[in-house]
């Protein structure tokens, strides 16, 4: 065991020595917040999200801490939740730390550290941790990777990693070594009966993390075996795989370095890209770059809902006819209605490019990221932080499915104070709690400004130097940015600011005068120069309403069309419509301007665009009706943005509309 270990990056993942990265993770605190869009999300997380799922998580409800009680001796009866609570447990754990990274609240420490205790103890001897198995006689440990062993053990070892490089203690990382040991031990032999074992990937991102914290090569060679093993072996039943779907649902018909197209359920596939992505980033494997390369535009180019969400269908089949349930089927096939986009599945999205981006420094990965953030990550949480959605739909229309149809519902027309799969919320708590980690990246020669925030920015250059700078904005509903250099070192370096892809005609400023960098729309723009003190930079980037139709192999929104304005979504809403009227009777009238409106006290503050629509009057129930020009109404409303649609209450409501043109 290395007891002289690094000092680490305080993030989720630490890059800053990976050999094969190009934009480099800052500390999560060296990004403060001061005003604005993230620093309410931060508020909020940090006085409602965090508090309100520890409530429900270490009481009755939601039992997590009780099956490490039971595991432990500490408490009598038997495990509830499903097999990944663990896992979802030591998720909320994480958003915990992060939150105590930024106000260093001894009292949460506290709690942190009574959970690592009671955690200590539920572990065996040999370093073996899962109290749905510990807790189930009749079931032998890896037995059958249906119980989500690898899920949770991928979350134990990011969370402790965490945990060690917010804390400096070694109280949980020992817990996650120790298990780890035991990992290598049983899955590093090649045998055929465990080759197959890992299909809830996210054990190669803790594994990778665990190698950097730790420096013991093992854990990353560990990583690798898990992806190589993908594919390798025939795809057919067996002991290990009964009671869950093979094949293409689970990523292990095609090995990963001659994937071309995403499959399976969303989550597990953009879970095990994203660690394939960190174990690229210490190998730097060309082979298995240019494959993340191409799975990376199949998802975002051919699979990808306008919303950044993923994960087209609840129940379905791959293009090899495998049966698949919550994620990817064909390319172009994107129902609104029974879109499934998992709120995990979305922010596995957004971690699938953030890795990305620091692989090959190129904007489009942080635009993706953003995408999720404003819009298919937020609308998995109500504003006020106290329930979830598991399933995130472009289109709500009432009592036209049996939303408790089936045992362990995951889609309701509300958001719920408690899901009883409850890996989403504490994954979009998590990820809220570290945005502005998010925020900056080290490049080779300065920083790289890839979200937008106002904040204060304190960290240290590739070369070690001292910069702080202030970023002050509006963002997301105005599209003006300033930075303001307080200290930096004496000589040249870059300061990166990424142009988003919507941002036509953007134009950047210098001290008050106008620069001949380049400003293109969907790259970084890259000014290099001696700075000093008191020097600003203001990116000016028109908030223009953008109106949105889909590719033509989209057949479902075919002559319909949505609204965009900056990086936000936009969705009508049955509360801004007249009363009785069906969301599918509303059309959108290109002659009609929208105006934008910011109304601060309105869903938490957030900019409307207002204008008119047409309602259709004459209505019918059949099936099929002969063609007549229709009649209308016009209707003076309000479009919202997606992530706030629901919080006023049962509503339909759609993304997509069909459009009038002339």
């Amino acid at each position: 065991m290395n007891n002289t270990l690094k000092k680490p990056i305080v993030s989720s993942i630490d890059n800053s020595l990976s050999p094969f990265v190009q934009l480099k993770n800052i500390n999560l605190t060296d990004c403060q917040w001061t005003s604005g869009f993230w620093a309410e999300k931060f508020k909020t997380c940090e006085e409602v999200m965090v508090p309100y799922m520890g409530e429900v998580l270490c009481g009755d409800i939601g039992h997590a801490l009780n099956n490490f009680k039971i595991a432990a001796g500490e408490k009598e009866g038997e495990h509830k939740g499903m097999f990944w609570h663990d896992g979802d447990f030591y998720k909320f754990i994480e958003a915990k730390i992060y939150v105590y990274a930024q106000n260093k609240n001894s009292k949460i420490l506290e709690e942190i550290d009574n959970y690592i205790n009671i955690i200590s103890k539920a572990q065996e001897a040999d370093g073996y941790l899962q109290t749905q198995i510990q807790l189930r006689p009749e079931v032998d440990r890896y037995e059958n990777r249906k119980y989500h062993e690898m899920y949770n053990t991928g979350h134990l070892l990011i969370t402790a990693c965490v945990h060690y490089r917010v804390t400096g203690q070694r109280n949980f990382l020992d817990i996650a070594i120790k298990h780890a040991t035991l990992l290598h031990t049983i899955f590093m032999p090649e045998t055929k009966h465990y080759g197959r074992f890992g299909f809830n990937q996210t054990q190669i991102m803790g594994l990778v993390e665990l190698y950097r914290t730790t420096d013991d090569k093992k854990y990353l060679e560990l990583a690798e075996r898990f992806i190589n093993n993908r594919g390798k072996y025939a795809v057919e039943h067996t002991d290990t795989t009964i009671g869950y779907p093979i094949g293409d649902m689970v990523q292990e018909r095609t090995p990963l370095r001659e994937s071309s197209e995403a499959v399976g359920h969303a989550v597990l596939a953009l879970y095990y890209y994203a660690g394939a992505a960190d174990v690229a980033s210490e190998t730097g494997e060309k082979e298995l770059i240019d494959a993340l390369d191409r799975l990376w535009v199949n998802v975002t180019q051919k699979k990808m809902y306008l919303t950044g969400a993923v994960g087209q269908a609840h129940y379905g089949a791959s293009t090899n006819l495998d049966m698949i349930e919550e994620g990817f089927i064909n390319e172009y096939m994107m129902p609104n209605m029974t879109a499934y986009n998992e709120t995990c599945a979305n922010i596995c999205n957004a971690m699938f490019s953030y890795r990305m981006l620091g692989l090959h420094g190129e904007s489009k990965y942080a635009d993706i990221m953003e995408l999720v953030l404003y819009n298919s990550a937020l609308s998995g949480i109500s504003i006020k932080g106290d329930s979830y959605f598991y399933a995130n739909p472009l289109r709500m229309l009432n009592n036209t499915r049996d939303y408790h149809a089936h045992e362990n519902v995951t889609e309701t027309p509300n958001r719920e104070p408690y899901l009883s799969c409850f890996c989403c919320p504490p994954n979009l708590v998590r990820t809220i709690a570290q945005v502005s980690g998010w925020t900056y990246s080290i490049a080779k020669n300065g920083i790289a400004i890839n979200l937008f925030g106002s904040s204060v920015l304190k960290t240290k250059l590739a070369d070690e130097s001292s910069l702080i700078m202030h970023q002050d904005t509006e963002y997301p509903w105005k599209g003006l940015v300033k930075l303001t250099i307080e200290e930096c070192k004496e000589t040249a370096f870059d300061i990166m600011i990424r142009i988003p892809s919507w941002a036509i005609d953007a134009k950047i400023m210098v001290n008050g005068s106008e620069t001949d960098v380049a400003v293109t729309a969907g790259k970084y723009a890259t000014i290099n120069r001696i700075w000093k003190k008191g020097d600003t930079v203001v990116l000016d980037m028109p908030m223009e309403i953008q109106i949105i139709e889909g590719h033509p192999r989209i057949e479902e929104i075919r002559n319909q069309i949505a609204v965009k304005r900056g990086p936000i979504v936009y969705c009508i809403e049955s509360p801004d419509l007249p009363k009785h009227t069906n969301i599918l009777e509303v059309y959108f009238d290109k002659k009609q301007p929208l105006v934008a409106k910011h109304q601060p006290d309105f869903l938490g503050g957030v900019t409307t665009l207002e204008g008119e629509l047409l309602v259709r009057k004459d209505k019918s129930e059949s099936m099929y009706r002969t063609v007549q020009t229709p009649e209308f109404e016009t209707y003076k409303t309000q479009l919202v943005p997606y992530f706030a649609w629901s919080n006023r209450g049962q509503a339909e409501m759609t993304v997509f509309m069909p459009v009038v043109w002339e």
